[in-house]
């Protein structure tokens, strides 16, 4: 009971109550869209045509990753660092004060907070007022980028339809209608983004938890009872991505003016991880697009029937992300190893509460729930074995690449995903040829654990921070550590 009533204590003092559960309900009406949308496609196409469906709609989803830039999270950091110390004075800050690449100028403290505290800078707490033309550099400088490169990249896959239908075996109308809403998925989850950083997770929560997986769920669902041909099955998964961009877009202006700082600053921050978020995105769906490179659409569906799974706990442990990130870079901001620490365990054990029920029920149960997809998925028990191991070992880890990036260390993990995924492809191109499906599991378990305990050993030996356990470290030469490890970091980041 004591050990309850204190973690109560810390989520409620951190603001992660709330916010982790409004992330955590939109992560879990994503999950089950998505879960639901595959048991639908599963059970009335067959595989070939199931499995064509998947293969487009993921390539879709790792496109967009890789031309977001990471410009959602980037603007997380830049908007919530603004917000870390409310400002009298606009003076320059002084060397003590630039602790992350590309941060906003840090101000003068408020009266009310006390130097180093977290309970001076509510996370909930106003954001600070700009004048209208600071908001302009948020559409000049970082959102018209984005939607350049989105478009560019729509009229490359629409260019090369041909060629992508004869690699993957989706048809060509499929690939145009994807390109066509390829800005709109990658500018729908920037708008969410940048309004987490101004301090409200109801974007979030009402976007993208309930309209963009419901109504990809309804839309097709409508289109496969229909007998709709591939083209409109594709247009009935990406139209709720256009809806969801226009209200993000007027969700984001309501809460304007604000100011994301020195646009320069915020890509000299933001174009490592634009790298890294780039590879990450592969890593994450690439597997689904080789099995149907190597062994055809129809394995292709019964990998991504067997892995479905895995969406339920990467949504859960972004959901967390969601409520934690912008208190992790303002504690980590100022120095403030004690509470990032607590935040970074707290939601670990709340991961691992949440998750690994889950895998384990899931590991027990598997024969019976890959039947619930139709009997030509039953040959994946042993893919749902190695997913839920994989993903027990991962969820253990924390959110470790949250706080590694938190802390200015892009680099570092863009250097962490590229090794994942260069272990990933070389894993699934010895062993998808023969294996098949469960090739590629393997291949992307090892891609996971690399992915994971790499970042979780850099945590620790830079900050002190691990996953379990108290963690009681002397505070003053842990903030004076983190302001020496972050000025440092800010120094390659820039390079």
């Amino acid at each position: 009971m004591f050990r309850l009533g204190r973690l109560r204590r810390e989520l409620f003092r951190h603001g992660l109550a709330r916010h982790g559960a409004a992330g955590l309900a939109a992560a879990a009406t994503a999950a089950t869209g998505q879960f639901a949308i595959v048991l639908v496609v599963t059970r009335t196409l067959e595989p070939r045509a199931a499995g064509a469906f998947f293969t487009a709609t993921t390539a879709c989803l790792m496109l967009a990753g890789v031309v977001r830039l990471d410009t959602g999270n980037g603007l997380v950091h830049a908007l919530a660092g603004s917000r870390t110390l409310p400002t009298l004075n606009a003076g320059s800050p002084g060397p003590e004060q630039r602790v992350l690449a590309g941060a906003p100028r840090q101000r003068t403290p408020h009266p009310t907070a006390s130097p180093g505290s977290a309970r001076g800078v509510s996370a909930g707490a106003p954001h600070r007022r700009m004048p209208p033309a600071a908001s302009a550099g948020l559409l000049r400088g970082v959102l018209a980028p984005v939607a350049a490169l989105a478009c560019v990249a729509a009229a490359g896959v629409w260019l090369a339809a041909g060629p992508l239908a004869g690699l993957t075996g989706v048809s060509p109308g499929v690939w145009a209608v994807l390109a066509a809403a390829l800005p709109f998925v990658v500018l729908s989850d920037v708008l969410v983004c940048a309004t987490r950083g101004l301090g409200t997770m109801r974007p979030t929560l009402l976007i993208s938890g309930v309209v963009q997986p419901i109504g990809q769920l309804a839309l097709v669902t409508a289109a496969v009872l229909a007998g709709a041909p591939p083209t409109a099955l594709a247009a009935a998964w990406a139209l709720p991505s256009v809806a969801c961009a226009a209200l993000a877009a007027v969700r984001l202006r309501g809460l304007g003016p604000y100011d994301v700082g020195d646009v320069r600053a915020f890509w000299r921050h933001t174009a490592p991880r634009s790298a890294a978020a780039a590879v990450q995105s592969v890593f994450q769906r690439l597997d689904v697009v080789v099995v149907a490179l190597l062994a055809g659409p129809a394995a292709a569906a019964v990998y991504t029937a067997a892995t479905r799974f895995k969406v339920v706990g990467q949504l859960a442990g972004q959901g967390l992300a969601q409520a934690a990130q912008a208190r992790l870079v303002m504690a980590l901001a100022e120095g403030d190893l004690g509470t990032a620490g607590r935040v970074y365990r707290t939601t670990t054990r709340w991961l691992v509460g949440l998750t690994w029920p889950l895998w384990l029920g899931y590991a027990a149960l598997a024969p019976w729930a890959l039947s619930l997809f139709g009997p030509a998925y039953a040959g994946g028990v042993a893919i749902a074995l190695v997913l839920s191991a994989t993903m027990m070992v991962a969820t253990a880890c924390g959110m470790v690449d949250v706080v590694l990036v938190a802390g200015g260390r892009t680099a570092a993990s863009l250097a962490n995903v590229t090794t994942a995924v260069a272990v990933t492809i070389a894993l699934d191109v010895l062993l998808v040829p023969s294996h098949g499906a469960l090739g590629a599991a393997l291949g992307w378990s090892g891609g996971v654990l690399v992915k994971n305990l790499l970042p979780a050993v850099q945590v620790s030996r830079r900050y002190g921070l691990r996953p379990f356990g108290v963690g009681r470290l002397t505070e003053r030469p842990l903030a004076a550590g983190c302001l020496a490890g972050n000025t440092r970091g800010a120094g390659r980041a820039a390079s």
